[in-house]
């Protein structure tokens, strides 16, 4: 009688443990991939720990020459904003020399230290523009409708 109580114990037991197993299957759900970076569609407050763990193993040292890197590059902004300055005056003063008084440009030929400017007429209100490097040879040309 014992082992026939057994029997059946152990019948339900593993009955329960099938219906169990089977029930853990009918929740399960399809796998869905969600991105991790917010440049590619995660959420932007991850943006933050991904920053960090990047800047954590950037092992990459900038090294400098004799003075610190932010003296150079103030130096070197100064420097490309006075060039830039330089090179505006430059071209008004050769504009004002290439431009009559009517506000149209006149043909002929400007030259400065570095460039030579050739301006030929075309054809009647098409003009062609060719600036040529002195140092290199390079030229650069373009037209223009007046």
């Amino acid at each position: 009688m014992k082992a026939l109580l057994m029997q059946r114990v152990r019948s339900r037991v593993l009955g329960l443990t099938a219906l169990w197993a089977v029930s853990a299957c009918a929740h399960a759900s399809e796998l869905v991939y969600v991105p991790v970076n917010p440049s590619f569609g995660g959420s932007p407050l991850n943006g933050p720990v991904l920053l960090n763990q990047a800047t954590a193993q950037n092992d990459f040292t900038e090294h400098s020459a004799g003075y610190s890197s932010s003296a150079q590059n103030t130096l070197s902004q100064f420097n490309s904003m006075l060039q830039s300055a330089i090179l505006s005056r430059v071209s008004s003063a050769v504009t004002s020399s290439i431009v009559g008084t009517d506000g149209k440009l006149s043909p002929g030929t400007v030259e400065t230290t570095d460039f030579t400017i050739a301006i030929v007429n075309l054809s009647p209100g098409l003009l062609q523009i060719t600036t040529t490097d002195k140092t290199t040879g390079q030229q650069t040309s373009f037209q223009i409708n007046q």
